[in-house]
């Protein structure tokens, strides 16, 4: 059930590279909110007939969400600039979110920059929910600063294996450099597993590929930008495949934005 909720800023902290953390107070969201599936913000700054700016869920309880992102416009680095006790409406949630694995899966985790958000979220789900299967996040980025809240899948006992272009923490490389080690590891070892990834369009093309190619379930947030956030405008339209074999125009803020790696049709 959507809501179009007025929340108050429980914290804000800027974490470094241009980074956030939104910390909001948002009893009806958090209720309903599954992993995957994104918010819409009206940015209070910003004129009433300015679009809101959708946002993936970091984690929700409590009565709370959590948002984390990346200042790279105008209404993020607004954004920013909130304070604690500052208010704002928030619609959602909004969208199609991530399945959980199936029973005796491992969930393997791909996430660039802040492409981590969603891929906590479930984790932490998944944890809550008793999950019995490992759970292993590939975290890339340009450098170390790009890799966001490790220390937070820690906590829940997921390991995290990384990649950073400039080699400052981690592979030095793309992130598919750990993920393709692993994925040979479970070849080797005939244990079953699944993709979820959330990042830049490049490395969820390379991690839909490899789930097709090995014939594994894979789950991929599309980034679109989703300026209604209910499928009205048609500006966050995706290639996907129809059940003829046929290519359609899917809307990511309702068809998605986690879409099975079968249905894409890249460019």
């Amino acid at each position: 059930m959507k809501c179009d909720e007025l929340c108050t800023v429980a914290s804000a902290t800027a974490i470094g590279g241009g980074y956030s953390m939104l910390l909001l107070d948002a009893p009806a969201i958090s209720k309903e909110v599954a992993p995957g599936q994104f918010v819409h913000v009206r940015v209070p700054a910003l004129a009433e007939s300015d679009l809101r700016r959708p946002f993936s869920v970091f984690d929700a309880r409590g009565g709370r969400i959590e948002i984390l992102f990346k200042s790279v416009g105008r209404g993020s680095e607004l954004l920013a600039k909130v304070r604690p006790g500052d208010r704002m409406r928030v619609a959602g949630p909004l969208g199609r979110g991530f399945p959980d694995p199936a029973p005796g899966a491992d969930a393997l985790l791909v996430a660039g920059g802040y492409g981590v958000a969603p891929l906590h979220f479930l984790s932490a789900r998944l944890k809550e929910k008793g999950f019995a299967g490992r759970i292993v996040l590939f975290a890339g980025g340009r450098t170390a600063a790009d890799l966001l809240q490790l220390d937070r899948f820690a906590a829940l006992g997921v390991e995290c294996r990384t990649a950073t272009d400039d080699g400052s923490a981690g592979a030095k490389g793309l992130v598919t450099v750990p993920l393709d080690a692993a994925l040979e590891e479970c070849r080797r070892s005939g244990r079953p597993f699944e993709l979820f990834a959330c990042g830049p369009g490049g490395m969820l093309k390379a991690v839909a590929d490899r789930a097709m190619a090995l014939g594994a379930p894979g789950w991929i947030s599309m980034d679109r930008h989703m300026a209604c956030g209910v499928g009205a405008c048609f500006a966050c339209t995706v290639k996907t495949r129809d059940p003829k074999g046929g290519v359609a125009n899917a809307r990511c803020c309702v068809n998605g934005p986690v879409f099975k790696a079968a249905e894409l049709v890249w460019d």
